[in-house]
């Protein structure tokens, strides 16, 4: 079997994150972030569920994640998937759609899967001038280049209104979890912050965020993690300060989420 293999590098001059998995088998919860994420399969097949929807991805698909668009994959036939990607915070692309469009946005991706994009070629020559931490200007040329053909074939300027949308329950619940991740929260806390039975808390919220509020509360205790990380913060500790009982419960959860152990997470950024 192909030994499995994990690198990611931080381009400071662009301000994102290069992630490269190779022989990788993992399964990916359901789950969000809070940037975007550009990337494509290198290798293998993937089932990836996004938003409701059911896709097949291979070598040649290009896929767009905008923050907070929930997604989950598995390998299919048990084979590993090599896979490549871009991360952007979103200051970072509002600086891009500056410079790009002239006005300072947040671009909002549709759809999320497309299918043998000749823009993989642009992607993969970007995504390795980051690996090999080239200072060259044609990678920031690059860069811009692929983000204005994705605005200008693949964007909404504006979030659809059916994403914006939501009841006062669901948005309390989001607002609550977001506020009081670092706690020990009950799913009698959103009854009682709802007014609202446990069986409908769970199906309205999960039917409109399409996550379930458990899964909700994770991803945004990873996310906290990641920033506490990312500012040099000690894995036990980060794990003490985003609500997790003790750290291997914390490692667990983060390389299901993310791919990476803590650990492996945080040494991007003492290496920069």
């Amino acid at each position: 079997m192909k030994k499995e293999i994990r690198t990611v590098k931080y381009d400071g001059e662009l301000n994102v994150e290069a992630y490269h998995f190779q022989g990788v088998m993992q399964k990916f919860p359901n789950h969000f972030h809070d940037y975007y994420v550009i990337g494509f399969i290198e290798n293998g097949q993937r089932y990836l569920h996004c938003k409701n929807r059911d896709y097949t991805v291979e070598p040649g698909d290009l896929l767009l994640f905008n923050p907070r668009d929930n997604h989950a994959c598995e390998q299919i036939d048990g084979n590993p998937f090599d896979y490549r990607c871009v991360n952007i915070q979103p200051e970072a692309m509002k600086r891009a759609m500056l410079e790009i469009t002239g006005n300072e946005y947040l671009p909002y991706f549709t759809p999320q899967v497309i299918f043998h994009s000749e823009l993989v070629g642009i992607l993969r020559e970007l995504h390795q001038m980051i690996m090999e931490e080239e200072t060259d200007f044609k990678k920031e040329e690059i860069y811009f280049f692929l983000l204005g053909q994705l605005v200008e074939e693949h964007t909404k300027q504006h979030m659809p209104k059916e994403h914006t949308e939501q009841s006062t329950e669901a948005r309390a619940v989001c607002e609550f979890l977001e506020t009081h991740y670092m706690e020990n929260i009950s799913l009698n806390d959103l009854c009682r912050l709802t007014g609202l039975s446990k069986y409908y808390v769970l199906r309205s919220f999960t039917r409109q965020k399409g996550i379930s509020p458990y899964s909700y509360l994770e991803t945004i205790r990873i996310d906290r993690a990641k920033k506490l990380l990312e500012q040099g913060v000690m894995p036990v500790d980060a794990a003490m300060q985003t609500g997790f009982s003790d750290q291997s419960h914390f490692s667990n959860f983060f390389k299901r989420y993310i791919g990476l152990t803590p650990k492996q997470y945080g040494k991007i950024f003492k290496d920069t």
